[in-house]
């Protein structure tokens, strides 16, 4: 059975927004650029930062890390830079009634 968990309202995230959301034990940031809705690890793989206090490039799609600017990719979170080198995981979103839900593996 596949568990999808409601974040938060449709209209409650805006372009270019990031938001935090714990879910059992799982640091998640939920994000929507150019109208995409992305979900990925909160916590930087390189070291621990949280990602939703970093800066969105909604053109690329990117989310870079406020602590030493490595930016990952909201689509697969593969690192695009140094000094991150492993991806972030990312989940499945979904828009169902008038909310915005993940799928926790």
């Amino acid at each position: 059975m596949e568990e999808w968990v409601r974040v938060c309202g449709e209209k409650s995230l805006s372009n270019g927004e990031m938001i935090e959301f714990d879910c059992a034990g799982i640091k998640i940031m939920v994000a929507k650029a150019a109208g995409q809705l992305y979900a990925v690890d909160r916590i930087c793989t390189h070291a621990y930062a949280d990602l939703t206090t970093g800066f969105m490039n909604e053109d690329a799609c990117t989310v870079t890390c406020p602590l030493h600017l490595s930016a990952f990719k909201l689509s697969d979170g593969t690192p695009q830079n140094p000094p991150a080198t492993a991806a972030l995981k990312t989940y499945k979103v979904k828009i169902q009634d008038e909310g915005i839900y993940i799928k926790l593996d």
